[in-house]
């Protein structure tokens, strides 16, 4: 799934979330230095904020296609798996990943950021979770469990269950920290916000999730077409609420 995104890149590069400026502007204030290494960058939506905040950045991306795009849109983006790829001396004041870190062994991930992290270099590693209004999610899941119930992401798909499912990522994140060690403790930080958003920009940008980018087409345009009627049925538009919370910690000195 990880290499699946890269099939309609321009698409997931239009319609995802970006990241809150707060969470930026927080990243870029704790850390020593400009020098941002972005792991998994895809299409280059984060290394694009923080070039924006005043960073230099690099992107490292395991899909080609992502990259590429990444590349058209300015970030500088090396292929490669993370675990993988060879910093031939570069190092970096913070490394970063959003919405990425989950598809990285983590502490492999953790060892590989804090040799290429300068002393007091911040690792943060974030995600977007988005809340559906509670009826919309039903409804949602309904058209799930018709069409594809075996799919984990009917169980994600009520708004209780968001935040509980990616608890696990932040807590694989912060014990891989742990495990790797020359890190401070891990801590969690969470920026809470909203945005409107219509029958048509859903529609977009639901492919993009990774429980549909595998999907056969015809089944994709049944799901499409029940989650388009539910977004019709309470008017065309609704608010999607989202916690983006960030796992992060402070390489020590002493590494």
């Amino acid at each position: 799934m990880a290499q699946s995104f890269g099939s309609d890149a321009e698409r997931y590069d239009r319609t995802r979330p970006r990241y809150p400026d707060a969470l930026v502007d927080r990243i870029v204030a704790a850390s020593p230095g400009p020098d941002v290494l972005d792991v998994g960058c895809g299409t280059g939506i984060a290394a694009r904020q923080f070039q924006a905040a005043g960073c230099a950045v690099l992107g490292v991306e395991p899909d080609a296609r992502m990259a590429e795009l990444a590349r058209r849109f300015g970030v500088e983006a090396e292929t490669a798996a993370f675990e993988a790829w060879e910093p031939v001396g570069r190092s970096f004041d913070a490394v970063v990943a959003g919405q990425a870190w989950h598809w990285i062994d983590p502490a492999a991930g953790a060892v590989k950021a804090a040799r290429v992290l300068r002393p007091g270099g911040r690792l943060a590693a974030f995600w977007n979770v988005f809340r559906l209004p509670p009826d919309l999610a039903e409804a949602f899941a309904a058209v799930y469990r018709r069409v594809i119930p075996d799919s984990p992401f009917v169980l994600q798909a009520t708004t209780a269950q968001a935040l509980d499912g990616y608890q696990v990522l932040f807590t694989k994140a912060a014990d891989g920290i742990r495990e790797a060690g020359g890190f401070s403790g891990p801590e969690q930080w969470r920026f809470d916000w909203e945005s409107p958003c219509t029958r048509d920009a859903w529609l977009d940008q639901l492919p993009t999730h990774g429980a549909f980018t595998q999907l056969p087409s015809d089944r994709l345009a049944e799901v499409l077409e029940g989650v388009g009627n539910a977004v019709d049925a309470r008017g065309g538009s609704f608010t999607l609420r989202y916690a983006t919370v960030a796992v992060t910690a402070v390489r020590l000195d002493t590494v």
